[in-house]
């Protein structure tokens, strides 16, 4: 798959998100190692702890459907604008639980496609964003 339909995907994603408290939007969409797109965006909770990010959304669904190797992630996020709509302005990069979830299953070299609204990208391996991992790996 081309990788600017994988940022295009994640920016998509960004309307799905739930989020009343936040009023914070991400998307993701994460590209299995057999070309199949599987797709995650955050959702709130009230209570915060119960709460899911969209790069660990995309990843839990794809392991429950039998995914186990992956190569790449897009993401993109942003606020909302007063109409509850996501504004993609500046890069969001994966928190630090989410590194952790990718490490379970991806390779140091995994890529990590962060979108700021101009369109630009940054590129990453899990290795750079997490280099002294927790992992099987």
């Amino acid at each position: 798959m081309n990788y600017d339909e994988l940022v295009k995907t994640a920016i998509d994603m960004t309307k799905m998100s739930y989020v009343p408290y936040s009023h914070f939007h991400v998307g993701a969409a994460l590209l299995d190692k057999n070309g199949k797109v599987w797709t995650g965006c955050n959702v709130e909770n009230a209570a915060y702890g119960p709460s899911n990010c969209a790069e660990r959304t995309a990843v839990f669904k794809a392991v429950s459907e039998g995914a186990r190797e992956f190569e790449a992630i897009a993401i993109a996020g942003g606020p909302e604008d007063a109409d509850g709509k996501p504004v993609i302005e500046d890069f969001c990069p994966p928190c630090g639980v989410c590194r952790q979830v990718l490490s379970e299953f991806c390779d140091r070299d995994f890529k990590i496609i962060l979108v700021n609204g101009k369109g630009e990208k940054k590129n990453f391996t899990l290795g750079q964003l997490l280099p002294e991992s927790f992992s099987l790996k």
